[in-house]
């Protein structure tokens, strides 16, 4: 019988999990002007395929698929997280449209506390009372991260350091990237809980091989439903697709690489847990913001990654 793995492994595929999506992020939204948000989003499916199934095919080949238990109940949870996170994937690039790459990673990044409420209510995985706490923290850097572009929209004055534009699209008096992005947090929320829920479903076999095909599975039903949509009403958009291929290979491969590290994660530690650590992806998008997008960061955007980080340190130190 296998040992039990290391209690430090979750964080460690979380934050690896983090990087390896903020690449794949930088990547989608390159391609969302050429390919439109729908395009965009299918490119992590179609072509995250190939390597999900080479990370089955390799999982498979070290301890067999024997021990897997599909049921009715995974399929149900599978479906759940692919279909959110669909249409999570296209909220959060269609936010990206509206505002700069960290602020509107910032706004999604509001989804550990939506976690933690749609994991109590599905899941019935309860947090502590410090774990809770930690979460509310970090949820609440993330917010003050995010309320320059709503100051900018209300007095009309651009912010320092160039975060905030003027003349940021609202709808009443919230930034629509706000909307947006805080609507694309709880998808993912709704994802991750739902592959969190497959995962615990397909039985007692070994935690990565159970997060693995978990992968293969959804990547599978994603690809095949926006592949229908696309010939459906946009075929020459999938026709750009693959005519696109290099770029779109990349952020495929980085994709199926993010969702390989956070699965093996959920299948290791409750989502809401899992998602507060990955916070961690806004360090990385504010260096890919100030690098490939000159985006700059404000004194309240600073803070508020401080106020993040000090929620993510609490958590780890109070165990959730």
């Amino acid at each position: 019988m296998a040992s039990d793995p290391p209690a430090w492994l979750w964080v460690a595929c979380t934050v690896a999990a983090a990087g390896v999506q903020t690449a794949r992020n930088a990547a989608q939204r390159s391609l969302t002007g050429r390919l439109g948000t729908v395009g965009a989003t299918h490119v992590r499916f179609l072509f995250g395929l190939p390597f999900g199934l080479l990370f089955l095919a390799g999982v498979a080949a070290a301890t067999g698929l024997g021990s897997l238990r599909p049921s009715w109940a995974y399929a149900g949870w599978t479906l759940m997280g692919a279909m959110f996170q669909i249409l999570a994937t296209a909220l959060m690039l269609a936010a990206m449209r509206e505002r700069s790459f960290v602020v509107s990673i910032a706004y999604v990044k509001t989804e550990p506390l939506q976690i933690a409420l749609f994991g109590l209510v599905f899941l019935g995985e309860r947090l502590s009372l410090q774990a809770s706490a930690a979460v509310l923290v970090a949820t609440v850097g993330v917010l003050l991260m995010s309320m320059p572009a709503g100051a900018a929209c209300v007095d009309g004055e651009g912010a320092a350091a160039g975060s905030a534009a003027v003349g940021v699209p609202r709808v009443g008096r919230v930034p629509r990237a706000a909307l947006l992005g805080v609507l694309s947090g709880a998808m993912f929320a709704l994802s991750a809980v739902g592959f969190r829920g497959a995962i615990l479903a397909l039985g007692d076999g070994p935690f990565y091989l159970r997060a693995t095909a978990t992968l293969a599975t959804s990547l599978a039903i994603q690809t095949a439903l926006l592949t229908a949509r696309l010939l459906w009403r946009e075929r020459s958009v999938l026709r750009e697709i693959l005519r696109l291929w290099r770029p779109s290979l990349l952020a495929g491969a980085a994709g199926a690489l993010a969702s390989q590290l956070w699965f093996l994660a959920f299948s290791l530690q409750a989502a809401a847990a899992v998602r507060t650590v990955g916070l961690a992806e806004i360090l990385f998008a504010q260096a890919v913001s100030q690098r490939l997008f000159a985006q700059g960061t404000t004194a309240r955007e600073a803070a508020g990654m401080a106020l993040m980080v000090g929620g993510v340190i609490w958590l780890l130190l109070a165990g959730p």
